[in-house]
């Protein structure tokens, strides 16, 4: 009732001053006298009158005391020469023909102007956040509960980060099982994790297994261009949050607000740091905010500020991975139930096909999947169209289109049978799983390898046959056209990368021994390494280039050695691209079966240097 009688004496207020404005705009300035027709010639006869306004039927005029009259005036052929006279001023102004609604609305327009802000204000006064009355009103929506609800059977492949969030519902559900033994409530639990991974689908099956308030925002609502505002919005937030406790807060992409603060570039005071500053108070101040717990998401958590990722505030840090080999075969099967597949669709064979993938990757080729399978008409996605949307997403598009002559599609041949001949001679590398000319994407034809489990580490012998593999192509060209082209451009500096990493990064120069040269220089406010600080002087610097050159040369000679000695077979693989485009691991092997490659010079150096080495000289 307080804030009905409030925003009452409000309008109360702004209704009196429209209606005071109005007076003043519509108020004549002076005074003005009517008077009969017979009055006004005795006024004039007796000179009292020293100007007159004649227009249409109306006179107007002023008296010789200053006064204002108005007069209806007949047809009438001896008022100008009595005028005249008297010695009175004379206007004559044209008959206007305004018509009487236009009239209407001249006069009444400051009066419909103020109607209108009065009517603007008051909508804004009743609708909600973002509008101009409620700046300061948080944006979060809370989630529906009639809304389709995901749960965690739709989440798959991170199990661990499933447990960490399925014992926060316990907790809402049932405190009084984790309070006996003394302990307390997390506050906060932040998913972090690469993009793709899950975390905001991890937060929607929060909601719908959770049965208790959920309230979503993201980060960059927050802030806005007027100074405050932010502040203003995160106390609000809690503030909801509080009338609805227990419940649950979902802030997505943290880091948008939560950046380091002291390191931006508008200065320690700017609008961004005031949101943070607000939100750490309202997370862990001097008011409790009991039943309140935040969950945020962000795929950048080495940017955020130390005082927001302290215990007490996000208590918990939940890494949502990116899933492995069986993770992705389970993630595969929950998109897969929803659209109809073959029979013969093997999803632990997918699943070792797609390395690296993400779940909205793998979520994505399924859909590919189905897009190609309603292309072509048929009723359900089988396997072959599985491999076509993976080596769609891994690869590209398949550019059947494009144009090349017989020259290029031949260097390309000898291209990819080099790298695929190299993969396949030397021991410990990933198993090759298909080889194609087939342009796709920017690539004229492309190579590719499948782990056979997953790798989170990469022995040095192992880092030293990828080099070998990706200067199989530019030797290949080499030996057999007697020139190189610009085709093994990336595959040079992908190899230029590796052994800059080899020995500035991971220690594995010979030389240099386990040291680590040139420190990252990181912008917290921009979020993105944009320098590398020289921890090391100009000898060194000398020494870190003949290691890494050290490092490609060595490899190089090695395929030089290994193509020489194996041309026919390298030139069978060439041929059968030729002719098929597209080669298997099965394929190659047939080839290498019949062709049989000579064996090594000498065995490969099993003490971790990888390189079959060449013979002394």
């Amino acid at each position: 009732m307080n804030t009905f009688y409030k925003n009452l004496s409000m309008w109360l207020v702004i209704g009196l001053t429209m209606i005071l404005l109005f007076n003043l705009f519509n108020k004549p300035p002076t005074q003005v006298v009517e008077m009969s027709y017979s009055d006004f010639l005795s006024s004039v006869e007796s000179g009292n009158v020293s100007q007159v306004t004649i227009q249409n039927d109306e006179i107007t005029g002023v008296s010789a005391s200053g006064g204002g009259f108005k007069a209806i005036a007949p047809s009438d052929p001896e008022l100008i020469p009595l005028l005249r006279k008297s010695g009175v001023n004379i206007l004559v102004k044209e008959k206007e023909n305004t018509p009487w609604y236009l009239t209407l609305l001249i006069s009444w327009f400051p009066m419909l102007l103020l109607i209108g802000v009065w009517i603007f204000f008051m909508r804004q006064m009743q609708v909600g956040g973002g509008r101009a009355m409620s700046f300061g009103k948080s944006r979060a929506r809370l989630m529906d509960q009639e809304q389709p609800k995901v749960t965690f059977k739709d989440v798959a492949g991170i199990d661990e980060s499933k447990e960490e969030l399925a014992e926060i519902i316990d907790f809402l559900k049932d405190p009084k099982k984790f309070t006996r033994l003394g302990g307390r409530i997390p506050k906060g639990v932040l998913l972090a994790g690469a993009p793709g991974t899950g975390k905001t689908l991890l937060a929607k099956a929060i909601a719908g297994e959770a049965d208790v308030p959920f309230f979503t925002i993201s980060g960059s609502d927050f802030v806005e261009m007027f100074v405050g505002v932010g502040a203003s919005r995160v106390r609000d937030l809690f503030t909801q949050g509080k009338k609805n406790a227990p419940c649950i807060i979902f802030i997505d992409e943290i880091d948008a607000v939560g950046r380091h603060r002291g390191a931006g570039l508008g200065g320690g005071h700017d609008e961004r740091e005031q949101t943070l500053n607000q939100l750490l108070v309202e997370m862990d101040g001097f008011e409790a905010n009991e039943g309140v717990i935040i969950i945020a998401a962000t795929n950048r958590p080495d940017v955020l500020d130390p005082a927001l990722l302290r215990p007490g505030r996000f208590d918990r840090q939940v890494v949502v991975p990116v899933p492995d080999i069986k993770g992705r075969e389970m993630i595969l099967k929950v998109h897969g139930s929803k659209v109809p597949v073959e029979d013969d669709v093997d999803w632990a064979v997918i699943s070792r096909g797609t390395p690296g993938f993400t779940g909205a990757d793998l979520e994505n080729m399924i859909n590919e999947a189905a897009l190609l399978a309603a292309r072509a008409g048929a009723e359900k996605v089988s396997m072959e169209t599985l491999e076509k949307a993976k080596d769609k997403v891994l690869m590209g598009v398949e550019r059947k289109s494009m144009i090349i002559s017989e020259k290029e599609k031949e260097i390309t041949a000898y291209h990819e049978a080099g790298h695929a001949l190299i993969a396949k001679l030397l021991p410990g590398t990933d198993p090759i799983h298909k080889v194609t000319i087939i342009p796709r994407g920017r690539a004229l034809g492309l190579t590719q390898q499948l782990p056979i489990d997953e790798k989170y580490t990469h022995a040095k012998s192992f880092l030293k046959n990828n080099l070998c593999i990706l200067l199989g192509g530019r030797v290949a060209e080499e030996l057999v056209f007697g020139e190189i082209t610009t085709g093994s451009g990336n595959d040079i500096e992908r190899a230029t990368a590796i052994a800059r990493k080899m020995v500035c990064e991971w220690g594995m120069s010979d030389e240099l021994g386990p040291l680590t040269f040139g420190k990252k220089e990181e912008q917290i406010f921009l979020g993105r390494e944009i320098a590398q600080h020289r921890d090391y002087s100009e000898s060194t610097a000398i020494k870190i280039d003949d290691a890494v050159k050290k490092l490609v040369v060595t490899a190089l000679e090695t395929v030089q050695k290994l193509l020489s000695e194996n041309m026919d077979v390298l030139k069978a693989i060439a041929d059968n691209l030729l002719e098929k485009e597209t080669l298997v691991l099965q394929d190659i092997e047939a080839i290498i079966e019949e062709t049989k490659p000579a064996p090594p010079a000498s065995e490969p150096d099993v003490t971790g240097q990888g390189f079959p080495q060449p013979p002394p000289q």
